[in-house]
């Protein structure tokens, strides 16, 4: 692609890699976990970062922990960010059906912008006449704040994409069902779709989606064919990182950029690592990778990592694994519990859109998904595409969006709305 082995490194993190984490510094704003080295972008919020110079009006309620609003906290105590983004040209009053994003692993919501406001899927939701929400989950920059910890304790980091899907997603659509009084539209890319699966197993969380979209759909990882990714499981890096005492995961830092040339040397050439971890990729924007670089990557948690690694190993789609002994604790069984997906209802509309070259969602796996979803959802296969195509291809519009949004058109005020 043409892009420098910095920059490789930096966006392949960006995607999957966990490296050590940097010092936090308070900063003003609505950004509160300061980077080293600091972003080219303002230390102010996703909206007037990202959305707002594009021309989209854009509201925001803010995840930093100085500024708490009880309506977007978690039940374990997280203060989450949301953002609105509606069309340049909306008609005050309008009513508009509500869409919740919900990014990736080492991500937030502006990934969801980072291509041309002509083929970023926020921007072409919001001037298709979408009421677009944009999720953070906890302990992203956009997302930092807790009702009494610190992210300098051990404990603000003690969660996986478990409790990110029981709690964080699930209070995002409740809080956006209840501001709108409409089910909400649901899509996620890679973890996001992840979280997605995890939630709609829950009852009271399904029954407040309209429909959902996954791009890259993961419940199942046990065919990944991404080589550093194998390598990195075989090294049993998740444990050594959790042995180690390290609880924060952050790539934006001097030392983790040392650590991953140090990675690469003599193992892999480092300009071909971001396809090492995704697959080839046909259609990636290269262009704009100073811009993405700005904003990504986002911290998560050692434990997320873990979850993730044991999922690849165990071929599970299942609650984190603490071990015989906690797990009787935690869930009064020896093993964790497994999501069933059979338990999705079967009236809730699906669409997936999945790609050849994904070395991350891989054909195998998303077979598998298929197989134990009680209903068949609408697909898109794209033989060329890789993980980070379906979020910044060059011609992301016209391959993905356009038939995604078909779907969401044909969907739109299909079952009735209710007050929460």
């Amino acid at each position: 692609m043409g892009i420098s082995t910095a920059a490789a490194i930096a966006l392949t993190a960006a995607l999957f890699i966990p490296i050590f984490p940097s010092t936090a510094v308070k900063a003003d704003g609505n950004l509160i976990a300061a980077l080293d080295p600091p972003p080219k972008s303002p230390t102010v919020g996703l909206c007037a970062s990202v959305i707002m110079p594009a021309g989209f009006p854009c509201s925001q309620n803010t995840g930093n922990s100085r500024f708490k609003n009880t309506s977007t906290q978690t039940k374990d105590g997280y203060v989450l960010g949301l953002q609105r983004v509606s069309s340049p040209s909306v008609i005050v009053g309008q009513k508009s059906s509500p869409v919740l994003l919900i990014h990736g692993l080492f991500m937030a919501g502006d990934a969801w912008f980072m291509d041309s406001a002509n083929q970023s899927l926020g921007f072409i939701l919001a001037t298709q006449g979408f009421d677009v929400w944009v999720g953070n989950v906890r302990g992203t920059r956009w997302s930092h704040g807790h009702v009494s910890l610190s992210e300098k304790d051990k404990d603000f980091w003690d969660w996986s994409w478990q409790e990110l899907a029981l709690y964080d997603l699930g209070e995002m659509i409740r809080y956006v069902y209840s501001v709108t009084n409409s089910k909400v539209f649901v899509v996620g890319h890679s973890q996001g779709t992840i979280m997605s699966l995890a939630a709609l197993t829950q009852p009271d969380i399904a029954t407040m989606v309209e429909a959902t979209a996954l791009l890259c759909p993961i419940s199942y990882l046990e065919h990944i064919t991404a080589p550093f990714v194998l390598r990195l499981v075989k090294m049993h890096l998740d444990e050594v990182i959790v042995a180690m005492g390290i609880h924060e995961l952050n790539f934006k830092s001097d030392m983790g950029t040392r650590i991953m040339d140090m990675m690469c040397d003599g193992h892999l050439e480092c300009g071909d690592l971001l396809n090492s971890i995704t697959g080839e990729n046909c259609c990636f924007n290269s262009s704009r990778i100073d811009f993405y670089l700005e904003f990504e990557p986002h911290p998560t948690s050692s434990k997320n990592l873990r979850h993730l690694f044991q999922m690849i190993r165990k071929g599970t789609f299942a609650m984190y694994d603490y071990g015989t002994w906690k797990n009787l604790i935690y869930y009064s069984q020896i093993k964790p519990p497994a999501f069933d997906l059979s338990s999705i209802p079967s009236s809730l509309p699906i669409w997936m859109g999945y790609g050849g070259k994904d070395a991350l969602a891989d054909v195998s796996d998303v077979q598998h998904t298929l197989k134990e979803l009680p209903l068949k959802p609408d697909l898109l296969y794209l033989e060329n595409y890789g993980h980070i195509d379906f979020l910044l291809s060059v011609k992301s519009k016209e391959d993905v969006y356009d038939s995604m949004l078909a779907f969401f058109s044909s969907h739109v005020g299909t079952s009735s709305s209710s007050s929460y």
